[in-house]
């Protein structure tokens, strides 16, 4: 199936920006090159799609800027074979991504108006790898099991055991920690025989991550 992309300028300088600012996973810039971020951002902003920045979609939740996308993606040192769990679908933009790299994708979205928009946009370019759930990222269900990694989108004050539980020996979790109005940085988490691993990467700035399924909307 094809799409209608930007001008090749555009499209170029946002691979040629992503190289810049330091992401150097072929397989990370494939996928981020395959994905068309415009089917993923609300018509008013289409034309600022392959910039830089963060957007605003639905529910008063944001696109990640590219760079962010690319970064916690290639931080996750994904396998084929990896089964990944992300928290926050948003606009499925990062769930496109993820589906290029690995065996499956679990995706949880508190908004059901997010988690429908998101699905139709992934079965339209055949993400069939992807699974999208309503769900509270909180209190992932148990029949899910475990998963190689896990990604978050959401600022989280602190993660939760419950969570990082839901790894697999060797798995890695990436998540923003950080309180809602002040400083978050990127922690890596990872699992191995001797424990769980705590990193600290950069500092970023998402929405927070908040309990159960949205009333609303």
């Amino acid at each position: 199936m094809s799409f209608v992309g930007p001008p090749p300028p555009e499209k170029m300088m946002f691979q040629l920006n992503l190289r810049r600012r330091g992401i150097s996973d072929q397989a990370v810039l494939r996928a981020m090159d395959d994905v068309p971020r415009d089917l993923f951002v609300a018509p008013p902003h289409r034309d600022e799609a392959w910039r830089d920045t963060a957007l605003p979609i639905e529910c008063g939740q944001t696109i990640s800027q590219p760079f962010v996308v690319a970064y916690m993606t290639e931080q996750l040192q994904l396998q084929r074979d990896h089964r990944v769990l992300e928290i926050g679908t948003g606009s499925g933009y990062q769930a496109a991504v993820l589906s290029r790299l690995c065996r499956q994708v679990l995706t949880l979205e508190r908004f059901k108006t997010l988690a429908d928009t998101a699905r139709a946009r992934l079965e339209r370019l055949e993400c069939h790898n992807v699974e999208v759930r309503v769900g509270d990222g909180f209190d992932v269900p148990k029949e899910a099991g475990l998963f190689d990694r896990i990604l978050v989108t959401a600022a989280m004050e602190q993660v939760p055991e419950p969570l990082l539980a839901r790894l697999d020996l060797d798995g890695i979790l990436l998540a923003p920690v950080g309180p809602q109005s002040g400083a978050q940085n990127l922690v890596k988490f990872r699992k191995s025989k001797g424990g769980m691993e705590r990193k600290e990467l950069v500092a970023v700035r998402f929405v927070p991550a908040l309990p159960g399924i949205a009333r609303e909307l």
